[in-house]
């Protein structure tokens, strides 16, 4: 009944099994094995283009790699104020870029719009020698909130970007969470939108620790290569990790995952949203539900033994639930019970 995060979790059952299968015989190492060639093949079906994909251990290595590609040292780099790469990496995007700087950004509900970048990049002193020079944009998808950015967003901003020779990386973390929502092709909202890197995520969705940074303008694949070896990304063992991947996307096992996390999400808002005195900050948009409760509800959830957690600090009400690809149709109910039954004693005894 933990509902604090989809990294307490274990793995599937299905990609437990691959890494027991790739453990058998000797195969080339450093990535030079059939199943890292298969890994890439497949995703080149999936996004339906050409591509480089190379796969890391971490959220944070995917995304502090990609964007040292995408800009300098004295670079600036523009994201929502609350993306995971500027407030949960401990520096990790300024370390690898040789000290590039986070812009935050404000937007609603987790999102920054074209127009917020297009202002942000107008006022950056471009060519100014003491100002830090715009570089990159970073996009969360799903977002930090749990919403998801549609095609047209995500096209809008780039096209901002790139009027100023920016370019974009999407952090998907959450990536199939967000697709199942939007009903859109995987190609829909990243390269043909205008995205050059897809940090690719399963350790979220399934994996033990597993995810693939997915170049999808292949000018920078070489240097990424390096780049990755000189971090200590390039496992020897490479077909552990893309045994992961390679069982991840066989028979669409990503996308019927996160179909079962995103549908355990909502049923979970829809029954909250019956409380009296219960709000949700943010649409349910994929596997994040953010909703204020009653004080008299959160302190019985937590005496009945659930776990999550609460957003803005120890005395708030904002609690961040998150679903997962194992989540149980029962232990969603029993929440929803426990709440409900909590929150009415409290107006009994009101009344």
């Amino acid at each position: 009944m933990n509902f604090c995060s989809d990294n307490v979790t274990g793995a599937s059952p299905e990609i437990l099994a691959a890494l027991t299968r790739a453990a058998a015989g000797t195969v080339p190492s450093y990535g030079e094995d059939p199943l890292t060639a298969r890994v890439e093949a497949k995703l080149k079906e999936i996004f339906e283009t050409d591509l480089a994909a190379f796969p890391v251990a971490t959220g944070t290595s995917a995304n502090a790699l990609s964007l040292s590609l995408l800009s300098p040292p004295y670079g600036a780099i523009y994201c929502q104020r609350d993306a995971h790469i500027s407030v949960d990496e401990c520096g990790a995007p300024e370390f690898y870029t040789g000290g590039a700087k986070l812009v935050g950004l404000a937007g609603d509900h987790g999102k920054v719009s074209a127009a917020e970048i297009e202002a942000a990049l107008a006022a950056s002193h471009k060519g100014v020698v003491h100002h830090v020079q715009p570089a990159a944009i970073s996009l969360t998808q799903a977002t930090e909130s749990g919403t998801s950015y549609r095609p047209a967003e995500v096209a809008a901003i780039a096209a901002a970007g790139k009027r100023f020779g920016v370019k974009l990386h999407m952090d998907g973390a959450r990536f199939a969470n967000a697709l199942t929502f939007l009903k859109v092709s995987p190609a829909e909202i990243t390269w043909r939108a205008g995205v050059d890197i897809l940090s690719f995520g399963a350790t979220k969705n399934g994996a033990l620790a597993a995810e693939v940074v997915v170049i999808f303008d292949k000018s920078l694949a070489a240097e990424f290569a390096f780049r990755r070896k000189r971090a200590g990304h390039l496992f020897s063992k490479m077909r552990f990790l893309s045994a992961q991947l390679d069982a991840y996307l066989e028979g669409d096992l990503w996308l019927k995952n996160a179909r079962h996390s995103n549908a355990m999400a909502n049923r979970l808002a829809e029954g909250l949203g019956r409380i009296a005195g219960a709000k949700l900050a943010h649409p349910v948009e994929a596997n994040e539900i953010f909703v204020d409760l009653p004080e008299h509800a959160i302190r019985g959830l937590q005496a009945d033994g659930f776990q999550f957690y609460r957003w803005l600090g120890e005395d708030q009400t904002l609690l961040r639930l998150v679903t997962a690809f194992d989540t149980k149709e029962a232990d969603v109910a029993a929440f929803i019970a426990s709440a409900e039954r909590h929150a009415a004693r409290a107006n009994e005894k009101v009344a």
